[in-house]
């Protein structure tokens, strides 16, 4: 393997942009592979260590492939990364061996999320299947008799030899025109005009109209030179080798026979080396790792990454791998290290384009298992505006201001170190730092006993105990996964939203303020409906990236001829329209959320609660639906909307954050005769699948248009230009191959959970994106993306629950009140 600064390449072309691409570890090599392979040639790798074991995560990584995640971007990278790797050879060597993986379970409440994941695999399309202990102890031979109570196997999983692949790719990119320097530290960029112009290392300057930071754990000392914050926290994660074990001798060059294993009930995995076993553990406490305390290239015992090994955080980690596979009694921890690793606040990728500095972009926090994935949409963002996958949950920008913060990335990121083979419910709430962010509403709701989730860092109620005495006793009793963060009481305050009143607390929805004189034609610009409208007029529209993709769907209220208030769907909405911002001054944007409060006040006896309250006309009449206004409600002004995101008559409240808790206790004092109660997010979930709202980058991404998603209702193509629009005319013309169905489950008590495969004619065909008990119609509402020819009413599926398939039958939407009588009243 080559150790040389510079590798030879080929004349370099004079062809724009120039990209320099800091860190020369898989995820920089990958990128460098995949920008090359689109044309774009000018390409420059840097790295501080030797080329390719560069003294990063890459060159210490164990390997280890496994495709099944929650995520389905995540699965999408990893699949790239499988069938990418499987095609590479260096000098004769592989790069990628499909040994396969072998999850196991030795509890049931493990063996029950092995099934879960069975469900994940077959959604997005990784062979797998659930297997007995016999199955298992077939795969593997070695494991303890009676502990495996049963286990997952992927085939087509297995190992990635990092530095191998990443040489591999890079004399793929150097052969189109790329070359990569080793022995270069970066100290610094040049800016010009507000953009990178310039990347400076110790060995000279690199003029860069792009530089892209594949830093690893160094990305956020590579940021901080950029003034740019990288929510990344370096931690040591724990890897030893056993002594040769008798009777295991594979040939050195196919390292293993054996598939992966992970004993994730006790925070284990191991791979065949050779004749020796690795075992890598995530069981001890959280080791942060300074940055100033690593060594630099050269300096380092072994490299880097690699620190002193711990040993006695390692003892309760062999003592269960001895449990799993006795053999290893026989044997002892030979050799081991504390391999460096990059965690964030939520445990994803960091990906996309700094707006602090423009030009400067991340692919940071990207393991192997996601390298040639994660490089590829990476390359598909800078090359085509837009990556096919869509990454709203990698982008660098989905942090709140208030979760930038180091204690908060430190705090995150050691929790995301503890959970990584923790079973995780899809509505657990992270336990530290909380309350980070709290509405003016937060002391009244806790004094009727909200239980708190959390999102963006704002508390929000789920339910209120206070409610409790409300819950039908005859409430269908749940399995134990889908009983967890959920209670009668959210059934208690649907059926009181749609029987009587409830007030909601939608503080957190992202508000922005849009004005100036270039306001209306900006907004006209980013959206897909008409906003060409009077003042007091509430508009539902769509945000469409340039290939006609729905990024969002938010709310613009025109409050006077140059001045809106937007309802978007949090940071990636603001970014977005910022980054769009006319170059004139001629348009502000702020965002106004901190300094608000918002009550939603829905229910048949909405007016009742409010008329009394206010001399301005709150009747149907005088204030119709999707109108806007200014008001008093007792003494406290606000801007009311008329606006209902769980199907009822109704308004959004807002008010100042100063007035915020009279407001509160305003409507609260005149709501308690009409039987109002406070209701929390379980509820309003489930209100809003009755009546067939969606929530986007849940039920539609990027990689869905607005027919496909059931909203081509919010789409003008007549109004003028827009962002998408080309695109969108394009896909109205064309018939959906694909549609956002509503299904409901046949049988009354079951529930899902989302994320779970739909069957049709036995085999995947589609999955679940949102999922409900709904109350009002006594049953499950499950909305899923399924073939055009299967999203026909009245259409036979299954959904699988737990390995479990339960039937289920396409419904016309919306199922609560289509012809919007209640809403409109």
């Amino acid at each position: 393997m080559s150790t040389a600064s510079d590798l030879p390449h080929p004349a370099r072309p004079t062809s724009r942009p120039r990209v320099v691409v800091i860190g020369a570890g898989i995820v920089g090599c990958a990128l460098a592979d995949e920008l090359t392979a689109r044309g774009w040639t000018d390409v420059t790798v840097l790295d501080q260590g030797p080329l390719f074991a560069t003294g990063g995560s890459s060159s210490h990584a164990p390997g280890l492939v496994f495709q099944t995640n929650a995520s389905k971007t995540m699965t999408a990278f990893a699949a790239y990364t499988v069938r990418k790797y499987s095609g590479l050879s260096l000098d004769g060597r592989w790069c990628f061996r499909a040994v396969g993986g072998l999850e196991v379970a030795t509890t049931p409440e493990r063996l029950a999320d092995l099934k879960r994941k069975y469900g994940w695999a077959r959604a997005w399309g990784v062979r797998a299947a659930l297997l007995d202990p016999a199955e298992c102890a077939r795969l593997w031979p070695g494991l303890a008799p009676g502990a495996v109570l049963g286990g997952l196997h992927t085939p087509d999983d297995g190992l990635a030899k990092a530095v191998r692949a990443g040489e591999a790719q890079a004399r793929a990119a150097m052969a189109r025109g790329a070359r990569f320097l080793g022995h270069h530290t970066v100290v610094g960029f040049e800016r010009s005009g507000g953009r990178v112009s310039a990347v400076v290392t110790d060995r000279g300057t690199f003029p860069a109209d792009i530089a892209v930071s594949a830093a690893g754990f160094w990305g956020p000392a590579i940021g901080r030179m950029a003034g740019v914050t990288v929510p990344l926290l370096p931690l040591a994660h724990q890897y030893a080798y056993t002594a040769p074990l008798p009777g295991t001798a594979n040939p050195p060059d196919l390292e293993a026979a054996l598939p992966l294993l992970r004993h994730q009930d006790r925070d284990l995995y191991f791979r065949e080396h050779g004749d020796r076993i690795g075992i890598g553990s995530y069981a001890h406490r959280p080791l942060p790792v300074d940055l100033a305390a690593v060594a630099a290239p050269g300096q380092a015992a072994e490299m880097p990454s690699m620190l002193p090994f711990t040993a006695e955080d390692f003892e309760p980690s062999w003592r269960d791998a001895c449990a799993l596979l006795p053999a290893l009694a026989d044997s002892k921890v030979d050799e081991g290290f504390n391999g460096v690793f990059s965690f964030t606040p939520d445990g994803m990728p960091l990906l996309g384009e700094a707006r602090e500095l423009p030009g400067f972009w991340l692919a940071e926090a990207v393991w192997v298992t996601h390298s040639a994935g994660a490089a590829r949409a990476v390359a598909e963002w800078m090359v085509e505006g837009r990556p096919r996958v869509d990454v709203h949950e990698c982008d660098v920008h989905r942090f709140e201001e208030a979760q930038l913060s180091p204690a908060y990335i430190a705090d995150r990121g050691e929790q995301s170190f503890v959970e990584v083979y923790d079973v995780v419910h899809p509505l657990q709430p992270i336990e530290r730092p909380r309350p980070l962010r709290t509405s003016p509403f937060y002391l009244r709701h806790r004094e009727l006993g909200a239980v708190f989730g959390e999102a963006g860092g704002w508390e929000r109620p789920l339910w209120f105990t206070a409610n409790a005495g409300l819950a039908d006793p005859d409430t269908p009793e749940r399995d134990p996964w889908s009983a967890r963060h959920w209670s009668p009481v959210v059934d208690a305050e649907a059926r009181a939203t749609r029987e009587r009143v409830a007030l909601y607390d939608m503080t957190p929805l992202t508000r922005l303020e849009v004005s100036g004189p270039g306001a209306l034609a900006f907004l006209q610009r980013m959206c897909t409906n008409q906003l060409d409208r009077a003042p007091g007029t509430v508009t539902y529209t769509l945000l469409l990236d340039h290939a006609g993709g729905v990024r969002s769907d938010i709310t613009v209220t025109r409050l006077a001829e140059d001045a809106f208030q937007v309802g978007v769907s949090g940071r990636l909405d603001t970014d977005w329209l910022t980054r769009h911002l006319p170059a004139d001054g001629s348009v502000v944007l702020r965002d106004i959320t901190g300094g608000t409060a918002c009550v939603g006040v829905w229910g048949p006896l909405a007016r009742d609660l409010v008329q009394p309250l206010t001399d301005d006309d709150f009747s149907h009449a005088g204030f119709g639906y999707f109108k806007a206004r200014r008001a008093h409600i007792g003494h406290v002004p606000v801007l009311a909307l008329r606006v209902s995101y769980v199907g009822e008559l109704g308004w959004e409240v807002y008010t100042g954050a100063d007035t915020a808790l009279l407001l509160w206790d305003t409507l609260w004092a005149a709501g308690r005769p009409l039987g109002a109660v406070a209701a929390g997010r379980g509820a309003f979930t489930s209100l809003r699948l009755e009546k067939g709202y969606r929530l986007a980058g849940t039920d539609m991404t990027t990689e869905h248009d607005p027919y496909e998603a059931g909203l081509g209702f919010a789409v003008r193509l007549g109004k003028g230009d827009f962002v998408g629009r080309d695109a969108a005319a394009a896909a109205a013309e064309r018939p959906p191959r694909r549609r956002l169905a509503c299904l409901t489950l046949d049988d009354p008590h079951r529930v899902v959970m989302g994320r779970e495969p739909v069957l049709v004619g036995g085999a995947p065909a589609g999955y679940v994106t949102s999922a409900a008990r709904s109350t009002t119609l006594g049953r499950t509402i499950a909305y899923a993306w399924l073939p055009a020819e299967a999203a026909e009413p009245g259409t036979g599926v299954h959904v699988e629950y737990f390995g479990e398939a339960l039937a289920a039958t396409v419904a016309a939407e919306p199922l609560v009140d289509p012809d919007m009588a209640r809403i409109r009243r």
